[in-house]
């Protein structure tokens, strides 16, 4: 299931446009990450495919049809959605926030608990977890249950706005391995919101590098970005005029790692990713 932005925009009273004529086909079954500054309207873009946002102009497609036709609220429970903190119900149990969507179309309560625990493994959680609070757990459990919420009407699509962001850099690189490994099964369409390159290059199919107002300064494969930057916008942004994305990449037990010019930890590499 395919999504395509035709000459979409969003404009709000008199500001600048938050986004202005931005066109992009995101592949089927690939990971697509829009990255860029606060202001560059990756959000934006990313709410316009469940219509939390309504361009001011232009089309949003799905399979080539124009969502503006379709009821949103089914629209959205056909799509995953994961944001940076969780959104999981504070007062639902673990197994219940999963079961959410799922409980909303109508599936007996019985069969739709089976399916969250299944999701459970899926996302390397204990069952034993099934029965708790979401305060009672880390920060990166509620991730994963916030993204087995997503995957428990098994849609087709799959948006995440800065999953990983409010989690430690440790954290994040393993749950970013983990999504990379999920993906490899599942081959979701994903549409991927980040500010961090890192992140992107670790993560992304195919990596769209946004200035302000969706301008798009670059499309292509992390091996494309880094090897060919398109202008001195894309060098900056990557840090390659100053030596700070000078990737290299280290094999542990647990996958291919990518360490920074300073050997730090810059994330895990989705599987069959290369770098140049």
């Amino acid at each position: 299931m395919g999504i395509e932005f035709e000459h979409v925009t969003k404009q709000y009273g008199e500001a600048p446009p938050a986004v202005g004529d931005f066109s992009l086909v995101v592949p089927t079954g690939q990971t697509t990450v829009l990255v860029g500054s606060s202001g560059s309207g990756k959000t934006t873009l990313l709410r316009m495919v469940n219509r939390m946002v309504t361009p001011s102009s232009g089309r949003v497609l799905i399979d080539d049809e124009d969502i503006a036709g379709q009821d949103p609220v089914k629209l959205r429970r056909r799509i995953g959605y994961v944001m940076q903190n969780s959104g999981l119900l504070p007062h639902r149990r673990v197994i219940d926030n999963i079961a959410t969507v799922p409980r909303l179309n109508g599936v007996a309560k019985k069969q739709a608990h089976e399916r969250a625990l299944e999701l459970m493994d899926l996302v390397g959680l204990d069952e034993n977890l099934a029965r708790r609070w979401p305060a009672q757990l880390s920060g990166g459990q509620q991730q994963r249950v916030g993204v087995a919420r997503a995957l428990a009407s098994n849609p087709n699509i799959l948006l995440m706005d800065e999953p990983f962001g409010a989690v430690d850099p440790l954290v994040r690189s393993e749950l970013q391995h983990w999504m990379g490994r999920i993906q490899a099964e599942l081959h979701k369409t994903i549409l991927f919101v980040t500010h961090d390159i890192a992140e992107a290059i670790a993560l992304g199919d195919q990596i769209v590098l946004l200035k302000n107002g969706g301008a798009i300064a670059q499309v292509g494969t992390p091996a494309d970005l880094v090897a060919n930057p398109a202008d001195d916008f894309v060098s900056s942004f990557l840090g390659l005029d100053r030596g700070e994305l000078d990737l290299h990449l280290q094999q542990t037990a647990h996958g291919t790692l990518v360490l920074d010019s300073r050997g730090r930890p810059a994330g895990r590499l989705a599987a069959g990713q290369e770098l140049p």
